[in-house]
C-alpha cells in the first residue's frame, strides 16, 4: 500500500444471503446441493483510495451501501470479496450506541472505548477533561448511558471520537441528531482536525456539508460506485439519481468520461399529459422525474385533478434539490372534471414534523384565475427565492375554491414532494434574513 494513502479499497464486495423463512437457513446448511437463499449485493466491486489528510464524502440514496463500506473499513463487517487496507489510527463514529455498553456510565464507556482504540489509562486520563468539556452533558457522565437521550448519546460519542487525536476520522450521519449549536461545534472541531492533517471519511445526506467540508466525493448507487470527483459535480449527479433520471445520468457520465453523446438535460418545458407518466405524444410528465412520496395524503371532491407537478431550479432543470439563495419554481398542472367558478391554486412548504413554514396561493398573490369548465387544463407557476436554511422539507399542493361561501377542496396532495435545500451558510432558525454585516473599529 502506498504510504501516501490512508485508506485503500480494492474490488470490495459484500453479499448477504436472504431467506424467505428462518428455517430455510437451517435446511440449507444440512441439505445437499439445495439452495434456499437468494444473494443480495450490498456492495459490488467497490474500489477507491483516500489520501492522507484528505476529506472525502460518500453520498447516495438509502440502500446504496454507504454505511456498509464504512463498517468494512472499520472492521465491524467483513467483506465477502476484495480487500481494504487502512494506514493509521482510526476513530469511528458510526451509529448511535456502537461500541457502548448500555449498563456502563458515560465515563466508564469513555475508558472502555479508549482501551479498545489502543490508549493506556494514563493517556485517557489526560484526554478525559477535554472529552467531558466537549460533550457538556453535566452529571449524566456518571449515569448509565441507557438513561441518556439520543442527544446526550451523540454528544458523548462524538466528543470521544474527535478528542483522541485520530489519524483517520470516520463519521456516518451521526451529526443529524444533535441540535444546531452542537452540530456547529462538531463541524468546527472537524475543520480543526482537517487543517491539522487528519484524514476524514464521512457519509452524509447533508449536501451542504459535502460542498463545504469535502475535498472529494464518492457517489454510490445500489451498491455500485457511480463516480468520484469534485463535490459540486457529484452533487449534480446525485440530483439525477434522486429524480430518477438514470438515462440522463448515464449520458452525463459518458460525457464526463470523454465518451460519445451529449447530455440529455431537462428543460422543465414538457407538454401536458395523462396520469400514466406520459402524454398522448408519449412525452414524459414532470412528476416522472421527481422524487414523489409514495404514501402521499390525497383527498378532495374530484372536481379537479392535479395531474402533473414539478420543481424547477434556477438553471431550468427538474429537481428536488435547490441551492439556498437561488430562485426556484413550483409548477402545477390541473385538469378540471367539472365547472369551477373561481379556482385557487396553492403550495405549502412544511418541515419534517409537519409544521407549515411558508406557502402561498393565487388568491393571496392577487392573481386573476378565470372560471374553469369540464375538460379545461390550467398550468400555474410559483417562482420565488429560496431563503430556508439547508435541510429537508416537504411540499404540498392543492386546488381549492369557495362554493356557497364555504371553502371547498377539489384536490389536495399533502407532503407530495421532498425538498432538499443545499446551503453553504446556515443561520439560526428556519429562514435566513440575509443580513448585511458592517463592522467598524472605533
Amino acid at each position: 500500500m502506498n504510504n501516501e494513502l490512508a485508506i485503500q479499497a480494492q474490488n470490495v464486495t459484500k453479499v448477504y444471503r436472504l431467506y424467505d423463512k428462518p428455517i430455510d437457513r437451517l435446511k440449507e446448511s444440512i441439505g445437499r446441493n439445495k439452495c434456499l437463499h437468494r444473494d443480495f449485493y450490498a456492495l459490488k466491486g467497490i474500489s477507491f483510495d483516500v489520501k492522507r489528510g484528505e476529506s472525502v464524502g460518500i453520498i447516495g440514496v438509502n440502500g446504496s451501501g454507504k454505511s456498509t463500506i464504512l463498517k468494512i473499513i472499520t472492521g465491524v463487517l467483513t467483506a465477502t470479496d476484495g480487500t481494504v487496507n487502512v494506514n493509521g489510527k482510526v476513530s469511528a463514529l458510526l451509529e448511535l450506541g456502537a461500541g457502548f455498553n448500555m449498563d456502563y456510565t458515560g465515563i466508564e464507556n469513555v475508558y472502555m472505548n479508549g482501551t479498545m482504540m489502543g490508549f493506556t489509562k494514563a493517556e485517557m486520563d489526560a484526554k478525559l477533561q477535554d472529552i467531558l468539556d466537549f460533550a457538556d452533558i453535566g452529571d449524566f457522565v456518571n449515569q448509565p448511558v441507557k438513561s441518556y437521550s439520543s442527544g446526550m448519546f451523540v454528544r458523548l460519542a462524538f466528543a470521544l471520537a474527535i478528542n483522541v487525536e485520530p489519524e483517520i476520522l470516520i463519521v456516518d450521519e451521526a451529526l443529524s441528531v444533535g441540535d444546531v449549536f452542537f452540530q456547529a461545534k462538531c463541524y468546527h472541531r472537524m475543520d480543526e482536525l482537517r487543517k491539522a492533517g487528519t484524514t476524514i471519511l464521512m457519509v452524509t445526506h447533508d449536501m451542504s456539508s459535502v460542498l463545504k467540508y469535502c475535498d472529494r466525493t464518492i457517489l454510490l448507487n445500489k451498491g455500485e460506485l457511480v463516480a468520484e470527483g469534485k463535490p459540486g459535480e457529484m452533487v449534480d449527479l446525485y440530483k439525477k439519481i434522486l429524480a430518477g433520471q438514470m438515462d440522463t445520468l448515464s449520458e452525463m457520465l459518458k460525457e464526463r468520461n470523454g465518451g460519445a453523446g451529449g447530455t440529455s438535460e431537462d428543460t422543465g418545458n414538457e407538454a401536458l399529459g395523462d396520469d400514466n407518466g406520459s402524454n398522448a405524444e408519449g412525452e414524459s410528465l414532470m412528476k416522472s422525474k421527481m422524487n414523489v412520496n409514495p404514501a402521499v395524503n390525497e383527498y378532495g371532491n374530484g372536481k379537479a385533478t392535479i395531474f402533473d407537478y414539478g420543481m424547477i431550479d434556477a438553471q431550468g432543470k427538474l429537481t428536488n434539490l435547490v441551492l439556498k439563495g437561488e430562485s426556484f419554481t413550483i409548477r402545477e398542472r390541473i385538469r378540471f372534471n367539472d365547472y369551477v367558478e373561481a379556482p385557487i391554486f396553492t403550495f405549502t412548504i412544511r418541515d419534517k414534523k409537519g409544521n407549515d413554514l411558508t406557502g402561498t396561493n393565487t388568491l393571496f398573490e392577487g392573481s386573476e384565475v378565470a372560471s374553469a369548465k369540464k375538460g379545461d387544463e390550467y398550468e400555474v407557476e410559483f417562482k420565488q427565492r429560496m431563503d430556508l436554511q439547508g435541510g429537508e422539507y416537504l411540499i404540498s399542493m392543492s386546488c381549492t375554491g369557495f362554493e356557497m361561501g364555504e371553502h371547498t377542496v377539489y384536490h389536495r396532495l399533502y407532503d407530495l414532494l421532498n425538498l432538499t435545500v443545499i446551503s453553504n451558510k446556515n443561520t439560526v432558525g428556519v429562514y435566513d434574513t440575509n443580513s448585511e454585516v458592517t463592522v467598524n473599529k472605533k
